[in-house]
């Protein structure tokens, strides 16, 4: 039997992380000020809801600040693109044209990326209950184009950091809730 789709879910894109060239992009920490971003959308959450997050430590990080340090599932289907850490002046541009369909060698292929946070979903989608899912940009803005009506290189070119989505999945949408930053740089 195929699970119940959520009677809602939410995407939190994860805050803005410090960015260290020297470390890895899945270890990264947030900045103060994308702590502040997180805590700022702790009003919107539904307080019933089902905190869930990618296993790395900026999107981890994130729905703890949002939720107040509430308890958050960790789940590696929800995590980033898998791709090479390298650090390339042109990762805006790389990563623009991975979402609109261009592949990259080492890159994660976007269908598997779409099949592994599908598979998340579904593992944790319970009758009655939101799901906010603390995740990245690339990822969810995938596997929203396999399931929404998203044009998906102008909106991950908009995604801020951090971003709350309301995803409705029978109506095939996603909207903003709120961005308590500007677009990312």
């Amino acid at each position: 039997m195929t699970p119940t789709l959520p009677p809602r879910l939410m995407l939190l894109r994860h805050a803005m992380p410090d960015a260290v060239e020297e470390v890895a992009p899945r270890d990264w920490r947030l900045r103060d000020d994308g702590r502040a971003a997180a805590r700022a959308l702790r009003v919107l959450l539904p307080a019933d809801a089902l905190l869930l997050a990618s296993d790395e430590a900026k999107a981890l990080d994130t729905v703890r600040e949002a939720a107040g340090g509430a308890a958050v599932l960790a789940d590696p289907g929800f995590g980033e693109v898998h791709r090479p850490a390298e650090w390339v002046s042109d990762h805006r541009a790389r990563a623009r044209a991975y979402v609109e369909g261009t592949p990259h060698d080492g890159w994660e292929p976007r269908q598997d990326v779409a099949a592994r946070f599908e598979a998340a979903v579904r593992r944790h989608t319970t009758t009655g209950r939101t799901l906010v899912i603390g995740t990245h940009g690339m990822a969810a803005t995938v596997w929203l184009a396999t399931r929404t009506t998203i044009d998906p290189g102008p909106y991950w070119e908009g995604l801020c950091f951090p971003d709350l989505i309301a995803v409705d999945l029978v109506a095939g949408t996603a909207a903003r809730v709120s961005a308590a930053a500007p677009p990312h740089p």
